[in-house]
């Protein structure tokens, strides 16, 4: 068994995109700039917004976060994505998620320029992501293919089972293993015995945010596992989707929780928003 050390790669690629970053800053007077919408106090938007200032701080990229109270209204929302769409120093723009109730979260979403989508949350991009065209992946499932094929893992013919069938991370997830000639199956909350489903899989992906869903019965032998979930025990301990204890001797590669896709994350951010502003250089 190994570990997939996503934080160790994802260092890697900061220190990578400080250099490019500095390159372009040289070659053309450019430095790439992400605004962030953060709305309301949801106490773990505040801590990954944070969490992306400081990766922005390190890699040198420009970075805003736009606070914005509870219970502003949609409009002044997409006046502010308005306003930065045509902001020739912002190279990236996200919202943070999830938005209050009485925000349309699709129609905030559609409103950013699909250029500076760095999130790759927009319908124009989720698109071309299932033809197999260029465009912003969301980083998640895009940090996930490039943990894999930093330790040499290749989807290609595997058997790749996805549990959780969100927007944001398993339907692109499942799009980016069916472009990497996987065959996948994706379950979820009204799937039926996902133990039948999840011992088929060579490549099993799990976010779902349900503290040991996956179980050592639930694995084949030599599985790679990539535990995507983010649970918090009574004792305030952070862990997966995965019991990782009993999975772990189970599998040829998994994931920690943290430690594992969560750093990718943000690295694929500062790596989309780089690519953003090289484009529009």
């Amino acid at each position: 068994m190994e570990i997939l050390d996503g934080k160790k790669l994802a260092n890697a690629i900061h220190e990578e995109v400080a250099q490019s970053v500095l390159t372009l800053k040289h070659e053309s007077g450019r430095v790439p700039g992400l605004a962030v919408i953060l709305v309301g106090e949801d106490p773990a938007s505040h801590v990954y917004v944070g969490m992306k200032r400081k990766a922005c701080e390190k890699a040198k990229i420009y970075s805003i976060v736009h606070e914005m109270p509870e219970d502003i209204s949609q409009e002044a929302i997409l006046n502010t994505i308005e306003m930065m769409n045509n902001n020739p120093n912002i190279d990236g723009i996200l919202v943070q998620v999830p938005l209050p109730a009485h925000i349309d979260q699709t129609t905030i979403l559609e409103a950013i320029a699909p250029h500076k989508d760095v999130d790759g949350f927009h319908p124009f991009n989720m698109g071309r992501l299932v033809l197999g065209l260029d465009g912003f992946v969301p980083c998640t499932p895009l940090g996930v293919m490039r943990l894999l094929a930093a330790y040499g893992i290749d989807p290609k013919g595997k058997n790749a089972v996805i549990v959780g069938a969100s927007n944001i991370v398993g339907k692109p997830m499942a799009s980016l293993f069916l472009n990497a000639h996987a065959t996948i199956d994706v379950c979820h909350i009204h799937t039926q015995n996902l133990k039948a489903h999840t011992l088929n899989a060579d490549i099993l992906v799990v976010g779902v945010g349900k503290r040991n869903l996956i179980t050592a019965d639930m694995v084949k032998e030599g599985a790679v596992v990539i535990d995507i979930g983010i649970n918090k025990t009574p004792e305030g301990k952070i862990v997966g989707d995965v019991d990782f204890d009993a999975v772990a001797p189970k599998c040829s590669y998994i994931t920690p929780v943290p430690g594992g896709v969560g750093p990718m994350t943000i690295a694929m951010l500062l790596e989309n928003t780089l690519i953003s502003a090289q484009k529009r250089a």
